[in-house]
């Protein structure tokens, strides 16, 4: 179990961009990105089930697509340069600069559903990391907008672990859970799920690489299919996963 961490000023432990990953911080990081992580993740497709019902994802080579490009393009110019001034505004001890940013990624959700995963997410791993004994996450627990990434991130700064490999672990472990769930939608065996695995590897690599370095005014992303499916998906039939 990560230690856990008063707020005080004078221990407040910071992991500098620079820093190098340490055999202390590595498990830290290791039981932030489990999948055992009770914050209900599996529970959600993020509009994959959609896809898969409509005709969008059918098989490998379109999972493979669908998953991938989501990675390449939506968590590479969003998801993770906001990661990255959530994790520094934690470590400034800026609490406004961090309600900020959190405010804008919650508002580029571009669906009812997705923002109320994000929600569910958030409001889990806030509730978690309370109890661990961070006590900023306290007031997250019941707030109305948050992100998984503003928890993610403010356990990342107080679990010393650098922020390129907070931001690596942040996008394996969206990668994960959409690979499991596209197990779950359609007839991809094991190996297939680790092809799948293997082929996001670099494409993680070079998401953390760019989107690390974006400017302000660069940070955004548009993927109307994912908003179609998140939408379409509230009103689906039968569903394995939550809306």
């Amino acid at each position: 179990m990560c230690p856990s961490v008063s707020i005080s000023p004078a221990n407040r432990p910071v992991a500098p961009a620079h820093m190098s990953l340490t055999l202390s911080s590595l498990p830290c990081l290791l039981q932030l990105c489990s999948p055992s992580l009770p914050v209900g993740a599996y529970a959600y497709s993020q509009g994959l089930e959609c896809a898969v019902e409509r005709g969008w994802v059918r098989d490998e080579a379109s999972a493979s697509d669908w998953i991938l490009g989501l990675l390449g393009h939506g968590l590479r110019s969003l998801d993770l340069p906001v990661l990255a001034r959530l994790y520094r505004a934690w470590g400034a001890a800026d609490p406004d600069a961090a309600r900020r940013w959190n405010a804008r990624l919650y508002a580029s959700r571009e669906a009812a559903e997705l923002q109320r995963e994000d929600r569910h997410l958030g409001t889990a791993l806030a509730r978690l990391l309370s109890d661990l004994g961070i006590a900023e996450a306290e007031s997250w627990r019941n707030a109305p907008r948050v992100c998984f990434a503003t928890l993610f991130s403010l356990a990342a700064v107080r679990w010393t672990i650098p922020l390129p490999e907070a931001a690596t672990g942040y996008a394996w472990s969206w990668t994960e859970n959409q690979i499991v769930a596209a197990t779950r939608l359609l007839p991809l065996g094991q190996t297939a799920c680790q092809r799948l695995l293997t082929a996001a590897g670099p494409v993680i690599t070079a998401a953390v690489e760019e989107g690390l370095k974006l400017a302000d005014e660069d940070i955004g992303a548009a993927a109307p299919g994912l908003a179609l499916a998140g939408a379409l998906h509230e009103i689906q039939y039968s569903r394995l996963f939550r809306s």
